[in-house]
């Protein structure tokens, strides 16, 4: 069973950064695409960036793509989350997932969650 824990979340002022990890457990970690998805209070849970296997391709969403940056280190079984220039509608739960398909940017293709971290942006 895969278990997924994140961390580096916190509050942070407008035009901050922070990192988040994400670190994998109880299975073989560049078996799987690995996204970050995020969710704000009563909104849908959205996509957010995803990376391949072996890191060769990513993917962003449009609010995100040029201040958010994911990475992985699979020598560490850990996938992260640049973000940068942050701004108060990033404000959310940030949740780690992992997917065994190669469509990375819908949420039913994951298949394990960790249990998210608060980010908070202040105005």
């Amino acid at each position: 069973q895969v278990h997924l824990v994140e961390s580096g979340g916190g509050l942070v002022q407008a035009g901050g950064f922070l990192r988040l990890s994400c670190v994998c457990s109880g299975g073989i970690f560049s078996n799987y695409g690995m996204g970050w998805f995020r969710q704000a209070p009563g909104k849908d849970r959205e996509f957010v960036a995803a990376i391949r296997r072996y890191g060769d391709m990513t993917y962003y969403s449009d609010s995100v793509k040029g201040r958010f940056t994911i990475s992985r280190d699979n020598a560490k079984n850990t996938v992260y989350l640049q973000m940068n220039n942050l701004k108060p509608e990033d404000t959310a739960v940030y949740y780690c997932a992992a997917s065994r398909s190669g469509l990375l940017g819908k949420l039913q293709e994951y298949n394990y969650w960790g249990r998210g971290t608060q980010v908070t942006v202040s105005s």
